[in-house]
């Protein structure tokens, strides 16, 4: 099969087409998937430049760092087998199953939840793995998973609006969760053009919470289809001026980087922020005062409830929430892709056709 094989940490080098690379077999409990479309996420970027390791302090760039730790350059702080075909966010047709599987899921349209649990401890953080990276992924014609982990769709939306879901929507959910998000909460959300902050936004006015989003004024007008109630620019130099009367309950927040503790800054007393990215910069200055004497929470956010895609499945076919699709890119082109996925050329979630 044609697939596109991540050989190593470094920079969009490292991604190499091979078209005779050997198509995988369901083994006991998986599925096998004729990949139709596969999202791209900053999971993948990460993975394959290092960034996760803390020897790095840089903002993600999509290049080869100078240095890469060799215990911890993955999401969970443990090093990752070469060579790897990333990709976690699968929309496709199941075509064969492994042993114990039912065969009546072949011919099922599916999209993939990337958390891969163990199927006798699946609320154990510790036993989990990623898609693309823990195991192969999407970025190939054939792709298998867990069975568990192939979640049947039925929608009228193609195969590329399937693909934008499964990654940057569970994570957004998993961030409201983590934070209680509910309709008595003024959410602000950084980066809401991006693949992440965009899902932020829907998810968030579904609880029915008043969502104020931030981003670079070109792409304001693709952020306001998303139903924010206001949208701010990216970085206002005085951010609670540009916030008016507003009270911001809940940040969730995927950017970091120089700019955060203005938005530590704004949150009112009691209030919540909510994190699972760092994209300019995972060191940030903290003021442990603002910290206590405000009585803020702050939630990390990684690994989801295995009820979260389950919950997104629904949202897709009761038409609760839309994708945003920014772009698609062919599988020879998936360099192309991520360099403009790092260069944010788009507004939304790029996806790869095989």
């Amino acid at each position: 099969m044609r697939a596109m094989v991540t050989m190593g940490h470094g920079g969009l080098e490292q991604m190499v087409l091979h078209t005779d690379w050997p198509r995988p077999e369901p083994a006991p409990g998986e599925v096998l998937i004729k990949v139709a479309a596969c999202g791209l996420n900053n999971t993948d970027v990460n993975t394959r430049s290092g960034w996760y390791s803390k020897t790095v302090t840089d903002a993600t760039t999509g290049d080869a760092f100078e240095k890469v730790g060799e215990d911890d350059p993955t999401w969970g702080g443990n090093p990752i087998t070469f060579p790897r075909i990333q990709g976690a966010d699968i929309c496709g047709e199941i075509v064969a199953v492994g042993a114990g599987v039912d065969s009546a899921h072949i011919g099922q349209r599916v999209i993939t939840d990337g958390w891969l649990r163990d199927p006798n401890d699946p609320e154990n953080m510790d036993k989990t793995g990623y898609y693309g990276s823990e195991r192969d992924g999407g970025f190939a014609e054939y792709a298998t998973t867990l069975a568990v982990n192939a979640l049947p769709v039925k929608s009228n939306l193609s195969d590329a609006e399937l693909a934008t879901f499964s990654c940057s929507y569970s994570t957004a959910e998993g961030m409201l969760t983590r934070a209680n998000v509910t309709d008595r909460d003024t959410v602000l959300v950084p980066g809401a053009s991006g693949g992440v902050g965009g899902a932020l936004v829907q998810l968030a006015k579904r609880r029915g919470a008043r969502v104020i989003a931030m981003a670079s004024e070109v792409k304001h007008p693709d952020v306001a289809k998303l139903g924010p109630d206001r949208i701010l620019p990216r970085a206002p130099e005085n951010l609670r001026a540009a916030l008016g009367e507003e009270k911001v309950t809940v940040v969730a927040d995927v950017v970091g980087g120089p700019y955060w503790p203005n938005l530590i800054d704004i949150l009112e007393r009691g209030g919540r922020y909510t994190c699972s990215g760092a994209i300019a910069g995972p060191m940030v200055e903290f003021d442990l005062r603002t910290f206590y004497l405000r009585d803020l929470t702050f939630t990390g956010s990684t690994v989801i409830d295995p009820q979260v895609m389950r919950n997104i499945v629904k949202y897709i076919e009761t038409d609760q929430i839309k994708p945003a699709l920014a772009a698609t890119y062919p599988l020879e082109d998936l360099r192309d892709a991520q360099a403009a996925f790092i260069a944010k050329q788009h507004t939304g979630n790029i996806v790869v056709i095989p």
